[in-house]
């Protein structure tokens, strides 16, 4: 990665750990409590991107390879997964999972847009522009299921305990387990889909940069040689070279 390149992803990747912490910080100063916001699925993906950011722009910092295209990919799925819900299921009146939104202070309004909105798209935006392409596969969009999944697991058993449901669509107290295990096999289905255009997209972006001059998948642009070059020589395998990068 060029040093122009490294600076404008440190950039974005502070901009998203500041864009975190204000956001619980600002939501904390609400009604709600830190240990409150823990349960929702808002706060614990929040924290793995504001977490991801931090160790991506050490990296970036320290001019060392990019993290893993499918950590970051499944890093990405989940913050985008909570923009998505949010602005679709909960905050849409016209959903049957539409939750009542509250009068917020600035502050906490304003946190809420951090957590729901500002993070995800600077997450979204950093993968699309930094991360390496053409390494994600198919199969990665059901493993990143995993993490969902051992959500619903904790929801529920905290629900058994507490008797409250962090979210309309897994409360089984109103649905019933039935009701719970139907929505949650839509939301499954609809996460894996998300996940396999992540997936297309990678694949996409990999094909339009290979097929530019000078441009190698997943490689910055590289000068043509000029006619008093010397003589290609084979270049090392990509995992090799991309920590000389």
């Amino acid at each position: 990665m060029s040093l122009r390149r490294r600076r404008v992803a440190l950039g974005f990747r502070l901009a998203s750990v500041i864009s975190v912490l204000a956001g619980i910080v600002l939501t904390a100063l609400g009604p709600a409590t830190v240990t409150g916001l823990l349960p929702y699925f808002t706060i614990q993906s929040n924290v793995a991107a504001g977490l991801f950011a931090g160790y991506a722009a050490w990296r970036a910092w320290q001019d060392r390879p990019e993290p893993p295209s499918a950590l970051k990919g499944a890093v990405t799925l989940y913050i985008t997964i909570t923009g998505v819900v949010y602005h679709l299921v909960l905050a849409n009146p016209a959903s049957p999972f539409a939750m009542v939104q509250p009068d917020r202070a600035f502050g906490e309004a304003l946190g809420n847009q951090f957590l729901h909105t500002v993070v995800p798209l600077l997450a979204i935006a950093d993968w699309a522009l930094f991360d390496r392409r053409g390494r994600l596969r198919p199969r990665y969009a059901a493993w990143w299921l995993a993490f969902p999944l051992a959500y619903l697991g904790f929801a529920l058993a905290r629900g058994l305990v507490v008797h409250r449901y962090p979210y309309p669509f897994i409360d089984a107290g109103q649905l019933g387990y039935g009701g719970v295990g139907l929505s949650s096999l839509f939301f499954a289905l609809a996460f894996w889909l998300l996940g396999l255009l992540l997936v297309g997209v990678d694949r996409g972006l990999a094909r339009r940069g290979a097929s530019r001059p000078g441009v190698a998948a997943g490689g910055p642009a590289t000068a043509a040689p000029g006619p008093e070059a010397a003589p290609a020589t084979e270049t090392e395998p990509e995992e090799t070279t991309a920590g000389q990068r």
